[in-house]
């Protein structure tokens, strides 16, 4: 017999481990005890005693001994070795009842094989589910139920100085009950439907307003990717979202239509259509209303623009799309002789802003990836593409470091770039432009061109300049002003506003100064220009410049040094004039919002969150009597631009001025400058159109068609 033996604490875990999977009469022999050992502290360690198994329990060893994880050779146990021999001579007796274990290369195929066909069950799973989901979209069944119509919306009632008809109802006011119970709530209608109008649209609280959008385009337009756009690296879809997907929301409503003037004394919108070649006019009525209209293109004066394209549509887009590739088409005609094919194959872009220079790296990469793809490999060696830049930088808004990166990437990819040059005419088939060298002197210079794109800037629409014209206070040729709470200058208080890149902030403290010294003045008994104001008085001032002219703030942030500066006569005090000094300067630091989606969106969240806010104290206001003075003031903040940052696509390249920091990069800030965008998108719809359109393009290149 063998004598009990002593096993170690993890071999006896072995044991208890392969036991379980197999029980058998072995599992009785297995006794508890506990071992000391005192090796300079004591150690209670659990250990077991094994005794040898009788010969009626050797063969269900077998698998036992197959199962147990042995321990390091210095540290095998004899009760483990002999349990070991007793299942290699059990297999040698019945050598077809031991299972050999499985390779490690078959147990990692396997895992793969299950990976993947869950990974294939999750997939049909969903296919089906979706199939199933679109069966239940189509529907033969026409629901059709009785519509209760206002009979003023079907005949609507004349008047206004034009008497034309006014729709004060529309056809769908009573179709719901969400409808029905904004039909009575204060009429909102908002001109446009660009980036200040679509924030409005999605900040705005639903049942505060009866909501109507008038607009010649009935979708909301994603202008960043406008130059993706032009060469197929974006659909076209991809780039728009319905504006009445964004009303349904807030149970607005939508007018395909121009606005050509306001009556601002009876408010009323005069609308036109153009129905079967007839134009037709009428009314709009509204509470309040607001100008979002956007600009046009400025032609700076330069003859010739009518062979120019521009990029402001989506219709322009489809234009330069259908245009650069019919020019490679007729390039490789055997007709086209090599001083015409040069010109097809010419690209100008007259402009060195974000739009000019995103166009010109899009075509590059176009030209790069599928253009020597699909054509003749010649018209790549002749193509050009040149840019004509009236400042002495391309993205001269930028941080210059930036600005330096991207020239020195277009002359890597010999992209031309002509600085301090202006177009002096455009002509059918060629550029004259004049270009000032270093040393002074003034070259002109004719580029031919197949395509020239011209992207200079902005310039007001001619419903912006007729409504300047009606308002005396409005003094700015470039823009509609308004006032540090966006409302039109001239018009009446708090039922105008104006938003987006057809208006522009009045920022003139000069000429509030009475306005910022009348409570001091009262408060010690002066005239406000006999009052010297003293460094207390100073920072009470200033509060108050910053609450009315936010911008101001970042230039009223030492007021101690700016009391000193301007404390000529070192009195101690400012009196009058110096204190006009110190507003004139911070006028003449303070400079024009630029016209860029990001100025517009935030306008338009600002003017949605005031509007709700007034909707909610409109039933306080009205139960007191307070329908007149300043509401807008007295209820909410002005409007405060904050610059979140600039971005640029150069050509596999992108470069970021953000809040002070700037940086370029090559693939992995394209990336960046893709998410960035992308998060900006406004439905889960047009993400996924984007996304897709990035993978098409990755896989199978753009499409070199002119649809």
């Amino acid at each position: 017999m063998f004598a009990p033996r002593i096993v170690s604490h993890a071999t006896s875990r072995c044991l208890r481990g392969a036991l379980r999977s197999h029980p058998s009469p072995i599992l009785s022999r297995l006794e508890p005890v506990k071992f000391t050992k005192s090796t300079g502290f004591n150690v209670i360690r659990s250990l077991r005693t094994v005794h040898p198994p009788a010969a009626s329990t050797r063969g269900t060893s077998i698998s036992l001994a197959r199962n147990l994880n042995p321990l390091p050779k210095r540290r095998f146990s004899p009760v483990l070795l002999q349990v070991r021999r007793y299942a290699d001579a059990a297999a040698k007796a019945a050598p077809g009842k031991v299972k050999k274990p499985r390779s490690a290369i078959v147990k990692a195929c396997i895992r793969t094989l299950t990976m993947f066909g869950f990974i294939g069950a999750v997939f049909g799973g969903a296919i089906i589910c979706f199939f199933i989901y679109d069966a239940t979209t189509y529907s033969e069944d026409p629901e059709v139920i009785d519509i209760p119509v206002s009979e003023l919306a079907l005949n609507p009632e004349r008047g206004g100085p034009k008497n034309l008809p006014i729709a004060r109802v529309l056809v769908d006011d009573d179709e719901s009950e969400g409808r029905f119970n904004c039909k009575h709530k204060p009429k909102l209608v908002i001109l446009g439907c660009g980036w200040g109008s679509v924030a409005i649209l999605k900040t705005l609280a639903a049942d505060q307003y009866h909501v109507t959008v008038v607009s010649p385009s009935n979708y909301f337009l994603f202008t960043p990717f406008l130059p993706s756009a032009t060469v197929g690296t974006l659909e076209l879809r991809s780039l728009v979202e319905p504006i009445r997907t964004i009303l349904a929301r807030i149970k607005g409503h939508f007018l395909q239509a121009h606005a050509e003037g306001v009556e601002f004394s009876e408010k009323l919108v005069e609308v036109s259509q153009i129905i079967d070649g007839e134009k037709r006019h009428f009314y709009l009525p509204y509470d309040k209303l607001i100008i979002g209209v956007g600009s046009q293109t400025n032609t700076h004066g330069v003859n010739g623009l009518e062979h120019c394209q521009f990029l402001k549509t989506i219709d322009d887009a489809r234009k330069i799309r259908k245009r650069a590739i019919g020019n490679f088409e007729k390039a490789v005609l055997p007709t086209t002789s090599d001083e015409e094919r040069k010109r097809l194959l010419s690209f100008v872009i007259c402009g060195g802003g974000p739009t000019g220079i995103e166009f010109a790296a899009e075509i590059y990469d176009m030209l790069n990836e599928d253009l020597i793809r699909h054509y003749p490999r010649i018209l790549r060696n002749e193509v050009s593409v040149h840019v004509i830049q009236s400042r002495s930088h391309i993205l001269n808004t930028y941080d210059e470091a930036l600005s330096m990166y991207a020239e020195e990437r277009f002359a890597r990819d010999h992209v031309e770039v002509y600085t301090n040059a202006r177009v002096q005419e455009v002509k059918q088939d060629k550029i004259v432009f004049s270009e000032k060298t270093d040393d002074g002197k003034v070259l002109t210079k004719e580029i031919p061109f197949g395509l020239c794109l011209w992207s200079t800037g902005v310039a007001q629409t001619d419903f912006a300049k007729n409504l300047a014209t009606q308002l005396d206070k409005q003094t700015n040729k470039h823009a509609l002003e308004t006032d540090t709470h966006l409302r039109l200058i001239g018009a009446p208080m708090g039922d105008v506003y104006a938003i987006g890149d057809c208006a522009t902030v009045q920022y003139n403290l000069a000429q509030n100064i009475m306005t910022f010294l009348r409570d001091i003045a009262w408060e010690k008994g002066k005239d406000p220009k006999e009052v010297h104001l003293t460094f207390k008085d100073w920072q009470t001032v200033a509060l108050r410049v910053k609450k009315r002219f936010p911008q101001a703030g970042q230039h009223l942030r030492r007021l101690d040094k700016l009391f000193q500066q301007y404390d000529v006569d070192h009195s101690g005090t400012l009196d009058f004039k110096e204190f006009s000094e110190l507003l004139s300067t911070i006028d003449d630091n303070l400079t024009s919002l630029p016209a860029t989606a990001q100025r517009a969106h935030q306008q338009g969240q600002y003017l949605g969150r005031k509007l709700n806010k007034l909707a909610q104290v409109a039933p306080g206001m009205h139960a007191n009597g307070l329908l007149d003075g300043d509401l807008d003031e007295a209820y909410y903040k002005a409007f405060e631009y904050k610059h979140l940052g600039s971005l640029a696509y150069v050509g596999n390249a992108a470069v970021f001025d953000v809040q002070g920091y700037s940086f370029a990069g090559g693939v992995a800030a394209v990336y960046l400058w893709r998410s960035a965008y992308f998060a900006q998108s406004v439905s889960l719809r047009t993400r996924f159109l984007l996304f897709m359109d990035w993978a098409k393009r990755a896989l199978f290149g753009r499409d070199m068609m002119d649809l």
